[in-house]
């Protein structure tokens, strides 16, 4: 597997096992909520070809999701600190351009 600061740069080594891994190395428990998150952002990534920062991120959850799923509170619940490069890292995308 392939990182650079952490994040994979060969998208084809992502696997459920390397998720863990990325999730526990920033203290998340990944569960099945999480995962329905990833897969959104995994497939935001394969659509447009880049990592979603928040806003983009928040309004593809609420269309793919619904609203209450959409929302940042909830994706802060479940990836604290910094949803979007949380998410990236552990769906195995690159980071966000947006997020510092």
């Amino acid at each position: 597997m392939t990182t650079t600061n952490d994040y994979l740069t060969s998208l084809p080594d992502w696997s459920i096992g390397t998720a863990s891994a990325a999730a526990k190395s920033v203290g998340i428990d990944l569960g099945p909520e999480h995962m329905v998150i990833l897969e959104v952002a995994r497939q935001f990534f394969n659509d447009y070809g880049f990592s979603p920062s928040m806003r983009p991120l928040c309004k593809n959850l609420t269309v793919s999701l619904g609203v209450d799923k959409g929302r940042s509170l909830y994706l802060n619940q479940l990836f604290p600190g910094s949803p979007a490069k949380q998410i990236a890292l552990i769906a195995g995308l690159p980071k966000p351009k947006n997020c510092l």
